[in-house]
């Protein structure tokens, strides 16, 4: 009798943390997690467009001969393709990409593309995601995804010391979508970890462009890694915002509101200084660029503008309720968006060469986001993120 009287009570305790986790999230917007973010720089967000045409290029079976050709084209010369790896080549461990040396911009690039959905060994890599399993350098990471990196890093690291070597000048820059994103944010930490192995390569020379990434390290990795790894998130996109484990998220697929329950709960209940504090919780990685296209509840496109931070607290934390939420997800849409954004900043610079910025101002810039980053290492350790610390001096875009 006791226990039946307990049950209205349950229920409206339950009916209550519903509905304040419905009201949070609609109003939660797209661009208010960022609000208080600086600009960035076109000189910081002029790669972002080209390593989007390269990743889509890795979509082609024959590059010479190609199919999904995007507005502009891809801008590579299939001569300096130095390879290029399908499914097959890779046994479904990681997904394809290749190795390409950019002359004109004196950049050594490793593109990986993203899911696949009609490849279930895609599906594998992302739902070995077990908190736990796959420690590193003082933090955690995506087991499946480290274990991608792993082979990319075995398969290729005699290619990329002898390219490093024969083009000293040149920076070594892993770019990915989704997926891939994810693989070579954790393939740039594992370069970073082996750097004898390709010639004791300054980590000034190496960098990250993770597109629309999975979360994928613990916080301590994301704020200290931050110096080489950089994170572009357009607008609503739900990957860098899904916090709940992968592999439940597909299992619920059959069961929606039990996932929705589970995450009602948490929201309403979880203190974001035990989120903070929790070292296996994973993050998207690096430095975020947001690129922000819409206003609130609009359908309309808008001037985009793009801002960008360190975050330690606040780190992409909540799902936005929007019908761009996946759209925003596909790399056509983000070089579109990406290309367009480039272009508006280029025109406010009434410039249109190849950033030829003084190099005062880049040295400037360069100071501002050392300073970011040194801020955000010390945010961290006041919020006792375990293992928050500074590997080295900031350093990697040129000066």
């Amino acid at each position: 009798m006791s226990f039946a009287c307990c049950v209205p009570v349950v229920e409206c305790v339950y009916c209550l943390a519903c509905v304040r986790w419905v009201w949070k999230k609609f109003l939660y917007t797209a661009g208010r997690e960022s609000e208080n973010w600086g600009l960035a720089t076109a000189s910081e967000f002029e790669p972002v467009p080209r390593f989007c045409r390269y990743i889509i290029a890795v979509y082609e079976d024959d590059i010479r001969n190609p199919i999904w050709t995007p507005p502009g084209g891809y801008g590579i010369d299939p001569d300096w393709v130095i390879l290029k790896k399908s499914h097959e080549d890779t046994q479904g461990i990681v997904s394809p990409y290749l190795i390409y040396v950019d002359h004109q911009n004196a950049d050594i690039v490793v593109a990986i593309r993203g899911l696949n959905l009609a490849k279930e060994s895609d599906f594998l890599v992302l739902l070995d995601d077990k908190l736990g399993q796959a420690e590193f350098d003082g933090g955690y990471v995506h087991n499946g995804l480290l274990k991608a990196a792993e082979w990319v890093w075995e398969a290729e690291s005699q290619i990329l010391r002898e390219l490093v070597e024969r083009y000293p000048d040149y920076t070594l820059t892993f770019a990915g979508h989704s997926l891939g994103a994810g693989v070579v944010t954790i393939l740039t930490m594992l370069t970073v970890k082996n750097r004898e192995k390709l010639g004791f390569l300054d980590r000034k020379r190496i960098r990250c462009f993770a597109i629309a990434p999975a979360r994928c390290v613990s916080l301590n990795l994301a704020v200290r890694y931050a110096d080489i790894i950089n994170s572009i998130v357009l607008q609503d996109d739900f990957l860098p915002r899904t916090t709940v484990a992968l592999e439940n998220a597909f299992k619920s697929l059959f069961c929606f509101p039990c996932l929705m329950c589970i995450m009602c709960l948490k929201d309403t209940f979880t203190m974001e200084e035990k989120m903070l504090k929790d070292p296996r919780r994973l993050y998207a990685p690096g430095r975020l660029y947001h690129i922000i296209v819409r206003k609130p509840f609009s359908f309309a496109n808008i001037r985009p503008i793009v801002r960008t931070a360190i975050p330690v607290d606040g780190r992409f934390e909540h799902i936005v309720l929007s019908c761009n939420m996946t759209s925003d997800h596909a790399i056509n849409r983000i070089l579109t968006e990406s290309q367009r954004t480039i272009d508006l900043m280029l025109e406010r610079h009434q410039s249109t060469e190849s950033m030829n910025i003084p190099v005062q101002q880049r040295m400037e810039r360069q100071a501002s986001i050392a300073k970011e980053h040194k801020a955000a290492l010390q945010r961290a350790v006041a919020l006792d993120v375990p293992q928050a610390y500074s590997p080295s001096a900031y350093g990697t875009f040129p000066t």
